[in-house]
């Protein structure tokens, strides 16, 4: 009796471990609210680890959105197609021609406004990045007369920093790329961004340190364009599924970001 109940108990976690495996297909309709044009073209931002990025030696692509992404169109049963771009307003100007079906994206109450939300995926501290020999040493410091702020034109970034800040003056250049370059060339104080960012661009400034401490968070969510309600379900099941199952965690750490952690369920 204890050997087949031994054998019993095996196979049933098999089973379960198998179910566990198992993910519902979206219906016809969910399928083509979402991907309308028989693929999921997913909506990505070159250079954020957060969306996308490219080893330049290697050739390997990763990020959070990239694998989400991919990993949803696996599960619809469609095929993947990353749409890049080389900054979040490039991406979210694609929106406005339907160039893409869904992104993973910080999300702000404009953005909430102009697109459907799922829940978050993500949280996502903010933070500073000064150069070698910089006298700024804490958050505080940075809001202060004289000092100039690197953003991304456009990005939650710039939306946030341009109410918070009091004395500081921002200085915006065109994605991460940009804002980093006007870093690098003196024409900036700091460079403010999504700590993940920071702590990847800080590779390209030696002696260059992100400062302890934050001025915000943001939640990273997925984006698709309004009047696609009957997708909106799936595409929440999939969000809450990947927190759950690990995939969020797993992408966070193989993008290498630091300074964002997996939302809580909901």
């Amino acid at each position: 009796m204890r050997t087949t109940h031994s054998v019993m108990t095996a196979i049933l976690g098999l089973v379960l471990t198998g179910c566990a495996g198992i993910h519902t297909a979206p219906t016809p309709e969910a399928r083509h609210a979402l991907a309308p044009t028989g693929k999921l073209r997913v909506g990505l931002n070159l250079g954020n680890p957060l969306s996308v990025t490219r080893d330049s030696a290697s050739g390997e692509t990763k990020g959070v959105g990239f694998d989400l992404g991919k990993e949803l169109a696996r599960r619809m049963g469609v095929p993947f197609e990353p749409v890049v771009y080389p900054s979040s307003e490039a991406l979210f100007d694609g929106a406005k021609s339907g160039q893409w079906d869904v992104a993973f994206i910080a999300v702000n109450p404009a953005r909430a406004k102009e697109f459907d939300i799922t829940p978050p995926h993500l949280e996502i501290e903010f933070g500073y990045l000064v150069p070698s020999g910089s006298s700024i040493s804490t958050v505080a410091d940075v809001d202060r007369p004289g000092v100039r702020v690197a953003v991304g034109e456009k990005g939650g970034t710039d939306f946030f920093l341009s109410r918070a800040l009091k004395n500081a003056v921002l200085v915006r250049g065109l994605g991460v790329a940009g804002a980093l370059e006007m870093l690098k060339s003196g024409r900036a104080d700091a460079f403010a961004a999504n700590k993940a960012n920071l702590f990847e661009t800080s590779n390209q400034l030696p002696g260059s340190r992100v400062l302890d401490g934050r001025f915000a968070t943001d939640p990273g969510a997925m984006a698709i364009p309004k009047g696609r309600d009957l997708g909106m379900a799936y595409a929440r099941k999939f969000v809450e599924d990947a927190k759950s199952e690990g995939l969020v965690k797993a992408a966070i750490e193989r993008a290498g970001i630091r300074g964002a952690v997996v939302a809580p369920l909901q």
